[in-house]
């Protein structure tokens, strides 16, 4: 069986209603309770200064346009993981 995202989304989300943020499947560490999909913000960041965004750019993005954009019950969540904020600050 070729097991991909939209397999995963298929079966944990809620079919037609479960969204995604475009260009950000990389960044999914689950779905909710909710059927929401939860993206790791620092990989979110990531992803935009690979693409040329200074890391303050990237944030002002994320907030404005991402995480910003209320689209109804089934709006994706955006999280901080406790274990990148650890790798961060090298904590053990």
């Amino acid at each position: 069986m070729n097991i991909n995202l939209q397999n995963f989304i298929d079966q944990y989300g809620e079919w037609g209603e479960t969204m995604k943020a475009d260009g950000f499947d990389e960044a999914i560490i689950g779905i909710d309770g909710n059927q929401r999909l939860v993206y790791d913000i620092h990989i979110i960041i990531k992803i935009l200064t690979d693409e040329g965004m200074t890391a303050e750019e990237a944030l002002e993005h994320f907030y404005y346009n991402i995480a910003g954009a209320y689209v109804g019950d089934h709006t994706p969540i955006f999280i901080f993981t406790y274990q990148e904020f650890k790798n961060e600050f090298s904590i053990n």
